[in-house]
């Protein structure tokens, strides 16, 4: 017989009973796993912080945040963090080393564990007004396929043709010994900047996203980047996956042996682009948020018809700015 997964978008079940990845009956509701590592918690005081929700009114201690988890997965995850930690703790140089599918999972875990909490939150507000929880067939069959790919951890899964995921690893300069994690679970969308270096991805794209932005980060290269531009980098992913018009399909082929995915090239004509237009507006409002640390607001980062603000690219010449040109705080 073909192999068989557990999708718990097929019917929305979430329960502290049932190991939120293999789907398996849990002996007791403690059974569970760190949605961020303990190593993470404990290196940057996490532990007793509010972690902001979707919602982004609710705030959850990250300690707080679980994952109902069987040994069998946690002791999986744990191998797998083991190697991550090694290569974070040393830097970009060995991170860049680890495979890519392995840092998909490490990630992946992350968005899920976030995703995973929301929806529970929600469940749990929807049921007290006696009403039942809905999700959208998009949504379900994009996290259907995100869970599936993140059970590769346990299952046998080869990944052919195209990567589902658009991931980029740049180098970083922080100030000091810090943290700076965002996601965005509805688009699956990942940044995380620590010990001199920085990772963005896009988790279902097909590449799409990073062939978009591929200029930018042929440009880029080697350089050290300023945390301003890298912030600026991890806008320009998130509104590149927001327009992206396409859903990316994947042939699935259960086997005996394994799973192969093989992703399906995301493809354009003249009349009907991959990407919805960019909107130099509406990108300056994501550019604000992620530059709110230095204080710059939407007015200050764009005047129409101009465009906005950039501190990776020339505004005229389209030449790579210098992170040491870059005067800010950082």
């Amino acid at each position: 017989m073909p192999i068989s997964l557990f999708n718990p978008f097929e019917t929305l079940h979430f329960d502290n009973e049932t190991c939120f990845l293999s789907g398996k009956d849990l002996q007791s509701a403690d059974e569970s796993i760190s949605v961020f590592p303990e190593w993470i918690l404990d290196r940057f005081t996490l532990k007793d912080k509010k972690f902001r929700m979707l919602d982004q009114v609710t705030g959850i201690r990250y300690g707080e945040l679980k994952l109902p988890c069987s040994p069998e997965v946690k002791n999986a995850f744990n191998t797998l963090e083991e190697e991550i930690q090694t290569a974070f703790t040393n830097g970009y140089e060995e991170i860049k080393k680890i495979d890519e599918q392995k840092l998909f999972l490490w990630m992946g875990k992350l968005v899920y564990g976030v995703l995973y909490n929301d929806l529970t939150l929600e469940m749990s507000r929807t049921e007290k007004k006696e009403k039942n929880f809905k999700m959208s067939p998009l949504l379900r069959k994009r996290f259907g396929k995100f869970h599936l790919m993140l059970q590769s951890l346990m299952v046998p899964m080869e990944f052919r043709g195209l990567k589902p995921w658009s991931i980029q690893i740049v180098k970083l300069k922080y100030s000091n010994d810090t943290f700076n994690y965002k996601d965005e679970p509805i688009r699956l969308n990942f940044s995380l900047g620590m010990n001199g270096f920085g990772i963005v991805a896009c988790l279902q794209d097909n590449g799409a996203v990073g062939f978009m932005q591929q200029d930018i980060i042929q440009k880029i290269a080697e350089k050290i980047l300023h945390p301003i531009q890298f912030e600026e980098l991890c806008a320009r992913f998130l509104y590149a996956n927001y327009l992206l018009k396409s859903n990316p399909q994947h042939i699935i082929e259960p086997t005996k042996e394994k799973i192969i995915i093989e992703s399906v090239p995301l493809t354009e004509t003249a009349d009907n682009p991959l990407f919805d237009n960019w909107d130099d507006n509406m990108f300056a409002q994501v550019l604000a948020g992620y530059w709110e640390p230095w204080g710059l607001t939407k007015n200050e980062i764009i005047t129409l018809p101009d465009a906005p603000i950039s501190f990776l690219e020339n505004d005229y010449t389209h030449e790579f700015i210098e992170p040491e040109s870059v005067t800010l705080p950082f």
